[in-house]
């Protein structure tokens, strides 16, 4: 690469509190998980958190005005006061040192973190994370000043119906299909980073035997996770195009993404040079697909009529970037230890009763009638067990429309159709559905093997 690659400082002249704040933060939340594993690992990166926080909290200024050039590119548009309490919680959360959720409680009204109510939580705005882990202090009875804490948890409780719709005045926009919509470039960083506070919040929510006060009603945990895990959904294909947003995830992702390592050549085919320029003439606008597949990455994403263009031009929906995939680990990682269908759908079953049927779901077309958007399923559960499977029950919820190749034993319950007594091994049982919105949730309720 011949491309320049000057590096760039912060100092006490030249000060960058949202930069030192945020890696002081990550540095704290980082040395949680080496803990145990390596201790000593962990304590210099608490150390050095500390004397990141420090220098943030003591020569405050803006690292985009020391460093004007990230203007173009990721200006500091939230400014630095939430990495400073961002840093506090985190460094309290390593620590339980009280000086740094005094810090936090402190400073909670003139720094804005129970002053912002937010509907976005991403690389720049860090309020509605802060928020989050303020009330996992609050719900877990640790911490100073619990009613300071409980106007933090108001905020991120602001959020998290906003997520839902459940908020009056203010609420995240979604897409006919479903998907949480903020902006044009790159909304998928914010579908994935507001799916991991729903994530986490649903669990705080259920440990402390808690429930979600919004200006519609109380909400359960679990109401927060499914909204998570139809954003999940949404991004690996259950959506109207059915376009797995995941690159290289299912049949059918996008094939040409705004990314230099996967749209130009690998050397191993071409060792000549490739200059700088030469990336834009020949490969920016290359017509075929990529040539490298960049398995994993996960793109803007659609529009808000859930139209997305496979475009390499087009950087604002499929430009791919770490701050999408960041959020999503978490989230898949909750969702896969969630329950046995939702692995059915998206990996290898494991070897439990349940995870011997592999259900897929797939959206095979869809049509506009009379104003209204259709769209036809069809499901496919195949037996992998090498045992008869003689009795079936599904669970098949938010139904709505006609459901064909199952016999109906409950209000939302299905059984083996009347022309199947059992379903042998390696075979599949295949059904169909019409619906008006995105796919219906399917579990195996009950299951038999002989």
């Amino acid at each position: 690469m011949t491309t320049s690659r000057r590096a760039y400082h912060i100092s006490e002249s030249n000060p960058g509190s949202d930069l030192a704040g945020e890696t002081a933060a990550a540095m704290a939340a980082a040395s949680i998980v080496f803990r145990h594993s390596r201790p000593s690992y962990s304590k210099l990166l608490v150390a050095h958190a500390e004397q990141l926080f420090q220098f943030a909290d003591t020569h405050r200024g803006r690292y985009d005005s020391s460093m004007k050039v990230a203007r173009m590119y990721y200006a500091s548009e939230s400014g630095y006061n939430d990495e400073l309490l961002w840093a506090a919680f985190w460094l309290y959360e390593a620590t339980a040192d009280e000086r740094y959720i005094n810090y936090a409680v402190d400073n909670a009204q003139n720094l804005g973190g129970t002053g912002w109510a937010m509907t976005e939580f991403s690389w720049d705005v860090k309020y509605a994370g802060l928020q989050v882990l303020a009330t996992k202090i609050l719900l877990q009875g640790r911490g100073s000043n619990a009613e300071v804490l409980k106007q933090y948890q108001s905020k991120a409780e602001f959020f998290m119906c906003a997520c839902l719709q459940k908020n009056q005045d203010k609420n995240i926009g979604r897409t006919s299909g479903g998907l949480i919509y903020k902006r044009a470039w790159n909304n998928m960083q914010y579908v994935t980073s507001a799916s991991f506070l729903m994530t986490v919040y649903s669990d705080y929510l259920s440990k402390s035997h808690q429930h979600l006060q919004c200006p519609t009603g109380q909400v359960g945990g679990n109401e927060l996770l499914n909204m998570a895990k139809s954003q999940v959904d949404y991004i690996l294909g259950n959506n109207p195009r059915g376009t797995s947003y995941m690159v290289g995830v299912g049949s059918n992702y996008p094939q040409k993404i705004h990314h230099r390592g996967a749209s130009i050549v690998s050397y191993k085919v071409d060792s000549s040079f490739i200059a700088c320029r030469m990336g834009y003439e020949t490969w920016f606008s290359y017509g075929s697909a990529d040539p490298n597949i960049h398995v994993g990455a996960v793109v803007g994403g659609p529009d808000e009529n859930d139209n997305y263009a496979d475009d390499r031009a087009d950087f604002e929906q499929s430009e791919p970037a770490t701050y999408n995939n960041a959020p999503l680990v978490g989230v898949l990682a909750r969702m896969y230890g969630l329950s046995t269908t939702y692995r059915s759908q998206h990996s290898t079953p494991a070897a439990s009763p349940l995870s011997r049927l592999y259900i897929s779901h797939i959206l095979t077309s869809s049509w506009n009638f009379e104003g209204r958007r259709y769209y036809r399923y069809e499901v496919n559960i195949k037996n992998n067990s090498p045992r008869m499977l003689q009795f079936l029950k599904l669970t098949v919820e938010g139904l709505k429309g006609p459901l064909w190749g199952l016999s109906k034993s409950g209000p939302a319950t299905f059984a083996f159709p009347p022309w199947l007594k059992a379903l042998a091994p390696q075979k599949s049982l295949v059904f169909v559905y019409i619906h008006q919105a995105p796919k219906a949730t399917i579990t195996v309720s009950t299951s038999v093997f002989d």
